[in-house]
C-alpha cells in the first residue's frame, strides 16, 4: 500500500448548468446525467483575442484553474485529460479524408499539451507543467504527480482535470464521459487529505461516474471517504476532519 498526504486549499468545478457550490451540492445529492449541449463556461477574464484561440475543453480548464491561480506566481500545473482535444482531431482527420489542406494552427492546438502551452503564454507562467493522458484513474495519477512536486518543495500545485463528450464518430469507443466537466484543485502540503492505493480483494464493478465527479461529495463535506476503482487498482480518498 502507498499513501500520500496533502491539503486541498481550494477547488472549483464546472459542467453544463453547474457552476456554484450550491449547484454542485444539489447535483451530488441526486447525481444525474446532464443534457450536454455546446454550452461553455465564461472566460471573459481573458482578452477577446486570447479567448478566440481556446477550444471548449480549454475554456473549461481555464474557467476552473484561472481563479485558483489568482495572485499566485510560479504555480506548477498538472493537467489531466484522458481524451483531450478529440473534436479538433476529428476535424483534422475529416480534412485529410477530403484531401483538404491542413491547418498548422489547428494541428498545434490539438496536441495533448496544447492547453498547458496556452496557459503558460497567457499567464506568463514558466513554472513546471505536466499534461497527463491516463486511463480512468487519471485524477489519482495527477495527484501522485502533484504530491511529487510538493515533496520537492513547491508550496502549492494546481491540478486540473477535464473531459468533454466525444464526437459521434468516437461514441462506440469512448463511454466514460457522461457529460462535459472540469475540476480544479489547489493542492498544498498538509494532512487534511490522504490518498492510498490498494489491490482489490475481489472483482470490482465499473464506476458509475468519472473519478473527478465521484470525489465531489467529499469535497463538499457530505462524506469523509470515497473509493475509486480502476482495473486492478483501488484508490481510497480520506478526508481527516
Amino acid at each position: 500500500m502507498s499513501v500520500i498526504n496533502f491539503n486541498i486549499a481550494q477547488w472549483r468545478a464546472w459542467a453544463p448548468g453547474l457552476e456554484s457550490v450550491d449547484d454542485w451540492q444539489a447535483w451530488s445529492r441526486q447525481p444525474v446525467v446532464l443534457a450536454d449541449n455546446d454550452a461553455a463556461p465564461d472566460v471573459s477574464f481573458l482578452p477577446a483575442m486570447q479567448r478566440r484561440r481556446l477550444s471548449r475543453l480549454a475554456r473549461m480548464a481555464f474557467s476552473v484553474g484561472w481563479p485558483l491561480a489568482d495572485g499566485r506566481q510560479d504555480l506548477p500545473l498538472v493537467f489531466i485529460s484522458r481524451h483531450g482535444e478529440t473534436p479538433r482531431t476529428v476535424d483534422i482527420l475529416t480534412d485529410l479524408a477530403h484531401d483538404q489542406p491542413l491547418s498548422p494552427t489547428q494541428f498545434s492546438l490539438s496536441v495533448h499539451n496544447a492547453i498547458i502551452g496556452l496557459w503558460s503564454i497567457m499567464r506568463g507562467e514558466t513554472s513546471e507543467m505536466t499534461a497527463l493522458a491516463a486511463a480512468g484513474d487519471g485524477l489519482e495519477h495527477g495527484m501522485l504527480e502533484a504530491a511529487a512536486l510538493l515533496n520537492e518543495g513547491e508550496p502549492a500545485v494546481l491540478l486540473v482535470i477535464t473531459e468533454e463528450r466525444p464526437p459521434q464518430a468516437y461514441s462506440s469507443w469512448i463511454d466514460d464521459v457522461p457529460f462535459a466537466y472540469a475540476l480544479g484543485l489547489l493542492i498544498t502540503p498538509g494532512n487534511d487529505w490522504q490518498l492510498s492505493l490498494n489491490s482489490p480483494g475481489n472483482m470490482l464493478s465499473k464506476p458509475r461516474w468519472p473519478h473527478a465527479l465521484s470525489l465531489l461529495p467529499a469535497l463538499l463535506g457530505q462524506q469523509t471517504t470515497c473509493q475509486h476503482a480502476w482495473n486492478d487498482r483501488v484508490w481510497t480518498w480520506q478526508r481527516n476532519l
